[in-house]
């Protein structure tokens, strides 16, 4: 549809203005996870070969740019979206020998130590990464000197007084933006702290997206337009708040070279790097 793609090709992003328009709307589930993905590899260095998890990837379709654009090689985890229907989205993109989906829940992971060369995480690791020893758990499965890098939706400021008045009442289409979940939105201090105290981590380095509400918002109208949404838009809230409240944050860091014991399992309980 040459229409839809020019109404998503910015000039922030080059590399996902190459991509069908109506395949990232068929493939969306909220944000556009292109975008994010550029953005946030802006500030990952990765190669041709690397070995690369993409936790919480949904539909895969973060993973499959990665494969295209960098050349790495991606293991792409979710825990509710089919491994089977991620594979056909492989497939036809002609990465299948780049990109293994599997089906995993986040606090289980299911690799050996070291095994991977970057870890990255797009519009989900909010929901699972605010344990404070979660990093120290994931870090677990990054060799010494490998990379993190997070996308996600986070908040501008803190809400001492509860979130704005535009975000809790109903659009004129009915839906409300925030809802429980979005306990889970932190700041960038928050992050900052919340990172730089694990003795995992080296050159922790957390920032906002420059209009990034705005990107979200012309997604969500380009997506409501096309009458394909599994989600109400949230545009009309988007744009009330006006990038007050809402933003996208960017997470990066590096893997201490020291192996630092970890004892915290979360699935488990039990100690980390013993064999039963």
């Amino acid at each position: 549809m040459p229409e839809l793609n020019g109404l998503l090709q910015k000039p922030e992003f080059p590399r996902s203005a190459k991509y069908d328009a109506g395949w990232m709307i068929d493939n969306q589930m909220g944000p556009n996870a292109l975008w994010l993905t550029e953005w946030l590899c802006e500030s990952l260095d990765l190669k041709p070969g690397m070995r690369v998890l993409d936790l919480g990837c949904g539909k895969a379709i973060s993973s499959i740019f990665l494969a295209r654009e960098f050349g790495v090689r991606v293991t792409a985890a979710d825990l509710w979206m089919s491994p089977d229907n991620n594979w056909k989205r492989v497939l036809e993109a002609g990465v299948a020998d780049l990109v293994c989906p599997i089906k995993a829940e986040a606090h289980a992971l299911p690799f050996a130590a070291g095994y991977f060369d970057a870890v990255v995480s797009v519009d989900s690791y909010q929901y699972y990464g605010t344990d404070e020893l979660y990093i120290d758990y994931l870090s677990r499965f990054v060799r010494p000197g490998g990379r993190f890098g997070v996308a996600e939706v986070g908040l501008a400021r803190e809400l001492d007084n509860g979130p704005p008045a535009c975000l809790t009442q109903p659009q004129s289409n009915g839906a409300v933006f925030w809802e429980p979940a979005c306990r889970s939105f932190k700041t960038a201090e928050f992050w900052r702290k919340l990172w730089r105290g694990s003795p995992m981590l080296n050159d922790v380095a957390v920032d906002m997206q420059a209009a990034g509400w705005r990107h979200w918002r012309d997604f969500e109208r380009v997506v409501e337009a096309d009458g394909k949404s599994i989600f109400p838009s949230y545009a009309e809230a988007l744009e009330k708040d006006h990038g007050q409240t809402i933003t996208f944050l960017r997470l990066t860091a590096r893997r201490t070279e020291k192996n630092v014991e970890c004892l915290y399992d979360p699935a488990l309980g039990a100690k980390m790097g013993v064999d039963g």
